[in-house]
């Protein structure tokens, strides 16, 4: 099977991770566009093995992308076109329509409650996305929340798959030496009590909440991980709350890492903190924080589908937090005070195994080109006039 992956940018970026992970374990013969930005993450899918593209796409309304797309696909002879952030899909679909491929799948990776891969929600960008959904076979979610989005949207449940993301598990076990190497090269003492973040510094992610509950206590340090343009603004209200000097923010960090990459791994700057935070209130999996249940930490959370979507003892090294700065603090003392040992890692980081993932989707794309019956398909019920039904639940492994 031939399949072309649409995408929006390949910048550092979940989305973009996450398609160089599948694109690592799925048993299909693939091929890369990106409409913009061939960033880090496109040199390390090339280096994997897999072929980009790059269409040169110079804003959202350059419709001249179109025929230059299709073009691309007719003479691809693709089994399957597969779409991946809301241009490339919008996209994507009409262009694989134009050059006679049906069977197109997406993959919604940011539908929030309020907010699509960063960007409010408009009545615009929901009827756009609606009339290019009706060009495709099927549309992923990837997690039960999303598919719930998606139907409450307008999208019929029946054309909804959850596959939810996934990681490489096992590069994420805590190394003990990894931890005491990247702590010398970025100045942190053995002995410091280092509260971390992984995501991009954007102001929907809340980490001035996380830098504010550092800066009440004055034990801890952050370790933030990501890159964006909230990085200065975050800075000065480090220093402003006399804290700058126990935050350390590393810029952006691809994962996996492109051969010769410099700077630690995430796996590594995991293994470094000791607690982890994610305080957006608003995720469509929470990524970063499966990465960190991997790494063995504790983890405080104001939203995390991927364990919220699984029963309470999948995670139990998991608390929700609220958005309280005072709370988050507590919280940081507790966790402090009873001492951060590493914890066993917990079968919500083994369910979202990046090869489990990759194997629902290929079992999607057989029953999509082939018509077979995939071996496991999470589908979402089709909704109740008034209330989407509730998807089932991901299979474990």
């Amino acid at each position: 099977m031939k399949v072309l992956h649409v995408i929006t940018g390949l910048g550092i970026g979940g989305a973009e991770q996450q398609l160089r992970l599948l694109l690592r374990h799925l048993p299909v013969r693939s091929e890369v566009v990106t409409l913009t930005d061939p960033g880090p993450v496109a040199a390390g899918i090339e280096a994997d093995g897999t072929p980009v593209t790059h269409l040169g796409m110079t804003g959202n309304r350059d419709l001249g992308t179109l025929p230059r797309l299709a073009r691309i696909v007719r003479r691809g002879r693709y089994d399957l076109v597969h779409t991946h952030l809301y241009r490339a899909c919008v996209y994507g679909r009409a262009a694989a329509r134009l050059a006679g491929v049906r069977r197109i799948v997406a993959t919604e990776h940011s539908l929030g409650e309020t907010q699509i891969e960063g960007r409010p929600l408009s009545a615009g960008t929901r009827a756009l996305y609606l009339a290019s959904e009706r060009l495709g076979t099927s549309t992923v979610a990837v997690s039960v929340g999303v598919a719930r989005r998606l139907v409450a949207w307008g999208v019929p449940g029946d054309r909804v798959r959850v596959v939810p993301n996934g990681i490489e598990t096992g590069r994420f076990a805590f190394d003990a030496g990894a931890r005491r190497r990247v702590r010398a090269a970025l100045g942190l003492p053995e002995d410091a009590y280092v509260v971390g973040g992984v995501g991009r510094l954007a102001p929907g992610k809340r980490f001035d909440l996380l830098v504010r509950a550092v800066a009440a206590v004055p034990e801890a340090r952050l370790l933030l991980v990501g890159g964006g343009g909230e990085r200065e603004a975050l800075l000065r209200l480090a220093d402003g709350l006399g804290a700058g000097g126990r935050v350390l923010l590393t810029g952006a960090c691809e994962d996996p890492p492109a051969p010769g990459a410099a700077g630690p791994s995430l796996p590594g700057l995991l293994s470094a903190m000791d607690v982890f935070v994610s305080p957006s209130p608003d995720e469509t999996f929470g990524l970063a924080v499966v990465e960190a249940l991997a790494a063995g930490l504790p983890v405080l959370y104001a939203a995390c589908p991927a364990v919220e979507d699984l029963p309470p003892d999948a995670a139990p090294g998991a608390r929700r937090i609220t958005g309280s700065v005072p709370g988050l603090a507590s919280a940081l003392r507790d966790l402090r005070a009873a001492g951060t040992t590493r914890l066993p890692v917990p079968e919500a980081a083994r369910r979202y195994d990046i090869a489990h993932s990759a194997r629902l989707l290929a079992s999607l794309y057989e029953r999509t080109v082939h018509g077979i019956p995939p071996q496991v398909r999470p589908r979402t019920p089709a909704p109740s006039p008034s209330q989407p039904s509730s998807p089932s639940q991901p299979p474990s492994p």
